[in-house]
């Protein structure tokens, strides 16, 4: 078996490397190479972290403040998954509505501001008109690194949000920004995305089948 091949992703850490796969493998034994990393993630998941989560959304739901997610490429996709879970899937009859949005989907403010501030203030631009002390923002990257995601975490702070960070790698610089830093500290980017996708159904179905209060 040949060494690990790994590419040279700017946008993931500059500098740095990630983990593509083994170089060499047939189909098969890469997606029993895959389903491996993959599993150890499973082992190695912070429970106490997600725990935190759960009753940080709580609270939320509670005190009907509001949840804004967001993220760029792939993470913009879960960012639009999580919200959707959070305010549809996660409710039970009898219990209050989460008020959640993703801030990755509307494309023409998006473009607007790319296009006539910059692509970093597209997140931040979008809360400085409805964030909330109380709200939680929840910032979901690959990187942690992300100039967009750390004016949006910066943004939070200044206006007393909450913040929580669902990362990779080692957790970039939102790793000591943010309140919770949630970290699936694998080099491998798909890994990464699974899990942060997994965590959000765990966070998701847990809320769903709690017993009433």
């Amino acid at each position: 078996m040949s060494a690990a091949k790994k590419e040279r992703i700017s946008s993931t850490r500059p500098g740095a490397f990630h983990l593509v796969g083994p170089g060499g493998l047939s189909a098969e034994q890469f997606a029993a190479w895959y389903r491996k990393e993959s599993l150890r993630q499973w082992e190695n998941l912070d429970l106490r972290s997600v725990a935190k989560l759960a009753e940080k959304i709580i609270k939320v739901e509670k005190q009907r403040r509001e949840i804004f997610v967001m993220g760029n490429g792939g993470s913009a996709a879960t960012a639009s998954h999580w919200a959707t879970d959070l305010s549809k899937t996660a409710h039970a009859s009898g219990r209050l509505m989460i008020r959640c949005r993703s801030l990755s989907e509307n494309i023409p403010y998006l473009t607007a501001i790319g296009n006539d501030i910059s692509f970093d203030d597209c997140f931040s631009r979008q809360l400085e008109n409805i964030l909330n002390p109380g709200d939680l923002v929840i910032l979901i990257s690959g990187s942690g690194n992300s100039k967009n995601l750390i004016k949006a975490c910066q943004l939070a702070k200044e206006k007393k949000a909450q913040t929580v960070g669902i990362l990779g790698f080692d957790g970039g610089r939102l790793k000591t920004m943010v309140d919770l830093p949630l970290i699936v500290p694998s080099n491998q980017y798909g890994v990464i995305e699974d899990m942060h996708m997994a965590i959000g159904h765990v966070i998701t179905f847990y809320l769903k089948q709690r017993t009433k209060k």
